[in-house]
């Protein structure tokens, strides 16, 4: 017996603003359930979902974890902004399906300088994992206020003013002689 679900005009506009956001957007913030910040990830959108590469020698995944849930939220490619945030569930993709090829694909074309392009699939399939994060229920509504936190500590420093004379020597004339 076949289940019918009935979705309103909404529910089809919120997922195709979340597909289109995530194609558009290299890059979202995950909160995974349970953490008290969110992380930026790379990503791609692939079988209706988002998919992330991480662990090993990518990127780290941050208590990310499969049969979980988390919190994305998608940004504008141009200005940067918040534009929609939702619930996703989390699962594997295990490497050897036809899933895991497919996301491999998708994910290749998305990682920037890569060493090691011909083989990555391989590399992933040894040192990291692929997770498939699936938008679920309602979109949230857009906060009131700003959002803003105290930044996650960090042994990074703010760089230093440049020397004053530094100007003078990178542009100085040269005098033919």
């Amino acid at each position: 017996m076949e289940r019918t679900t009935t979705a309103s005009p909404a529910d089809f506009l919120d997922r195709a603003l979340v597909e289109e956001s995530a194609k558009k957007s290299g890059l979202l913030w995950v909160q995974p359930a349970g953490q008290p910040h969110a992380r930026p990830l790379w990503h791609a959108w692939y079988d209706g979902a988002v998919i992330v590469v991480g662990d090993g020698a990518e990127q780290p995944l941050h208590g990310l974890t499969a049969d979980a849930t988390a919190t994305l939220t998608l940004r504008s490619k141009d200005k940067g902004g918040r534009l929609v945030t939702f619930p996703a569930t989390v699962t594997a993709v295990a490497p050897g399906t036809p899933a895991w090829d497919g996301a491999v694909e998708e994910l290749k074309g998305k990682r920037l300088n890569a060493p090691d392009t011909d083989t990555i699939g391989d590399r992933w399939a040894r040192e990291c994992r692929i997770l498939r994060l699936e938008p679920t229920g309602p979109l949230a509504p857009h906060p009131a206020d700003a959002l803003t936190a105290t930044p996650i500590p960090t042994p990074a420093t703010t760089r230093k003013p440049i020397p004053a004379g530094l100007p003078k020597l990178l542009f100085k004339k040269k005098h033919k002689s």
